[in-house]
């Protein structure tokens, strides 16, 4: 059954996924909702200057902005997500080791989660942008630890070296905020959005 507390601010169908990430189709399917998925692409880089939010901001409606010049009709729904830790981006690791080093690296310490959303849609090129942000704390790993998760693969693709949903729920301490925006979609942001893009459709 469809989340109809969700569906009903889908106002262009199809609402279109603009992501190749499987967390964020997870997150959508656990919703009931009915989707397309078209990721995006554009070349993600970090300019100089720009803060963790701008960076979000600005790749997620570069994201939403590509997939909706694709399709005639729909409502895209984008997202960009980064591990900030000491001032910078921790991306995904180069290798095993890289994995251990951030582990090492973060490891009893906080951090945080920024992730952009944006949702374009194609037949107005309508849009909307929001920002949602948690802190995570990681748990004081001992050197067993960091060997035995990076052994398992699980943090070799994953901004951050760690996957909250999965198996590295047992390197997390502790979380202050949105759950799922540390899987990759924060869900009451998303309905903002659409909620926002319904609330200008109505008025024009």
């Amino acid at each position: 059954m469809s989340c109809s507390l969700v569906s009903r601010l889908i106002r262009e169908t199809p609402l279109i996924l603009g992501s190749g990430s499987p967390r964020r189709e997870r997150i959508l399917r656990d919703l009931g909702l009915d989707f397309l998925i078209d990721a995006p692409r554009i070349k993600e880089s970090v300019l100089p200057g720009e803060g963790p939010r701008e960076h979000v901001l600005r790749l997620a409606l570069a994201k939403a902005r590509d997939v909706a010049a694709r399709h005639e009709r729909g409502t895209v729904l984008a997202a960009d997500t980064i591990v900030w830790f000491d001032g910078r981006i921790l991306g995904k690791p180069g290798g095993p080791e890289d994995a251990r080093r951030v582990l090492r690296e973060t490891r009893g310490r906080w951090h945080e989660v920024y992730t952009g959303v944006a949702s374009a849609r194609a037949s107005d090129g309508a849009e909307a942008t929001g920002c949602e942000v948690t802190r995570v704390l990681m748990r004081d790993l001992s050197e067993e630890e960091v060997d035995l998760y990076v052994e398992s693969g699980e943090p070799l693709d994953k901004a951050g070296s760690y996957a909250i949903q999965d198996c590295g729920s047992a390197v997390v301490t502790r979380v202050e905020g949105c759950f799922y925006n540390v899987v990759g979609l924060p869900v009451v942001r998303v309905c903002e959005i659409l909620e926002r893009m319904e609330r200008a459709a109505a008025r024009s």
